[in-house]
């Protein structure tokens, strides 16, 4: 990587304006949907909202370097469909060359930042739609917590509904993650429980003006069936932090043959296995598919 970062650098410090040209000769993906007729997303955005742990390592993603040669060894294996990251990443993997004929969702609030006493109040700091569809991307991610016990939840269900219809008007993909979340010991915790799920995915269904171009990424918890049966949208399956590869591949698999499920979006999981091997991680969640 000492040899990209060099070209990076060298490229953001004497010619910023190649980041547009890179974006505007991509060539882009002509589906969403990979040849298996899934997504395999992989996602990126963690660092920008200050979570950079993985398993016992507080800082793993903090190497942005050691990051973006995990995401090109990910970006590279067959069945990777594209990837979902903040502006700067992006803006890094254009300019390796590694985005042709990958689908990218631009990160669009990463405000909550983790363990903050405002994490509830995920104001939109990172992508807009008009630069979204400016750089040719295909849509916009909104992490959308809902605190029924927090004043700041109304704000965020209102900005993030104005984004859903920003993007909706833009025929671009809104990708929205829903949770019902609780102040617990002074940190936000999202409720996994299959009811809680379930009414993160009604609400979030109903936010915006437009739901043609709305897609929901979803937590894999128990009850699955009943999750996915509570909206006609779209839904991608998000991995999470997984401590269990083998029960949480599992569960993934059983998830995916559900009719509303389109894929998966993982980040850390692929990006940061336990055995260190990136490509076999992402091969088998590919496998999946």
């Amino acid at each position: 990587m000492p040899e990209k970062a060099s070209r990076i650098v060298h490229v953001r410090v004497n010619d910023p304006g190649a980041i547009a040209a890179a974006a505007a000769r991509r060539v882009k993906a002509t589906s969403l949907l990979g040849d298996h007729g899934k997504a395999m997303i992989i996602a990126a955005d963690h660092p920008a909202r200050g979570a950079n742990g993985v398993g016992g390592d507080p800082t793993a993603m903090a190497d942005r370097f050691e990051l973006l040669d995990r995401l090109c060894v990910a970006l590279e294996r067959p069945g990777v469909t594209g990837v979902l990251a903040t502006a700067d990443i992006l803006e890094d993997l254009l300019l390796l060359g590694v985005l042709d004929g990958k689908s990218v969702f631009g990160s669009m609030n990463r405000a909550g930042l983790a363990g903050s006493v405002f994490e509830i109040d995920d104001r939109f700091t990172g992508y807009d739609a008009e630069t979204i569809a400016a750089m040719g991307f295909d849509g916009g991610k909104m992490l959308t917590r809902i605190a029924l016990k927090d004043p700041a939840t109304p704000s965020i269900l209102e900005n993030t509904a104005q984004a859903i219809s920003d993007l909706n008007d833009r025929h671009l993909v809104a990708m929205v993650e829903p949770f019902i979340s609780v102040w617990r010991d002074g940190r936000i915790r999202n409720d996994l429980s299959t009811e809680a799920v379930v009414k993160s995915v009604t609400i979030a269904s109903g936010l915006g003006r437009r739901s043609a171009y709305t897609w929901l990424k979803l937590p894999v918890v128990e009850g699955m069936g009943r999750v996915l049966a509570s909206s006609s949208l779209p839904a991608l399956l998000l991995g999470g932090e997984v401590t269990d590869p083998d029960a949480a591949f599992a569960s993934w698999g059983r998830a995916l043959k559900l009719p509303t499920a389109q894929g998966l979006v993982v980040g850390r999981s692929l990006l940061y296995p336990s055995n260190g091997d990136v490509a076999s991680a992402v091969d088998k969640a590919v496998s999946l598919l």
